[in-house]
């Protein structure tokens, strides 16, 4: 599994794209209205939305409280420090589980069978293999330390217990949120506009041309805050206390 962890790493981002075009394949549907009724698109919106936005709060307050840096070098796995603090006091892999969330919930969105039933199941085996390799990294390198850590803090399940004295003891850094998740925004949230678009049009607007109007509106609205929020940190206005220091 760790050699499988290690291959995976390094093409991890390449995944997510791969995983985000397959949400658009054709496919059997899980909800259907012989199933849930006429109106049965209210299950795969509603339940989506909720666990693809509960994915993003996670990954949101993660970076806004004690960010991770462990992208890799040299396309391996890689880490500079051990970072317990913030929500790792109370998960191991809580930008990961924000990430399975995020795509759990798109995958309902789609109500796709074969995205839930196929390509899920495959992307948990991978990143489960994924960080088996980072553990591997990070046991040969803290040793023991990081052993103490495992021993009181689940590799996937997120603890809150004492998750009010965190929040209480910790500053949240907005820009360094925007700064660090803008790029994940914008995909995550045109992915979810065009899967309304493709698999719900009417629930936009049973008008087309108007449908197509707000479809466009919004995707250019994004546009415009993807290069707004690029521009500003390219400048340095996004950078916070933190990162000055």
């Amino acid at each position: 599994m760790i050699s499988i962890g290690n291959f995976f790493f390094k093409y991890r981002n390449f995944l997510f794209i791969f995983l985000y075009l397959a949400l658009f394949l054709p496919s059997p549907k899980i909800f259907t209205e012989n199933n849930f009724g006429s109106n049965y698109y209210i299950w795969p919106i509603t339940i989506g939305l909720i666990v693809t936005v509960l994915g993003q709060l996670i990954r949101g307050l993660t970076i806004g409280l004690a960010y991770i840096v462990r992208g890799g070098k040299d396309k391996k796995v890689y880490a500079e420090n051990l970072v317990t603090e913030g929500i790792f006091n109370h998960c191991r892999n809580p930008l990961y589980v924000g990430n399975i969330l995020m795509l759990l919930g798109v995958g309902i969105l789609s109500n796709s069978l074969i995205f839930m039933g196929i390509l899920m199941p495959l992307f948990l085996f991978i990143y489960q293999a994924i960080v088996l390799a980072e553990e591997n990294f990070l046991r040969n390198k803290f040793g023991s330390q990081f052993d103490s850590y495992c021993s009181r803090v689940s590799r996937w399940g997120i603890s809150l217990k004492g998750i009010s004295q965190t929040f209480a003891s910790m500053d949240f850094h907005g820009r360094r949120w925007i700064s660090k998740e803008y790029n994940t925004q914008f995909v995550w949230l045109t992915g979810i506009v065009l899967l309304l678009l493709v698999n719900y049009p009417d629930v936009i607007s049973t008008d087309t041309e108007l449908r197509n109007k707000i479809v466009a509106g919004i995707l250019i609205l994004l546009v415009i805050a993807y290069f707004t929020v690029r521009s500003l940190k390219k400048s340095g206005k996004l950078k916070d206390k933190v990162e000055h220091a």
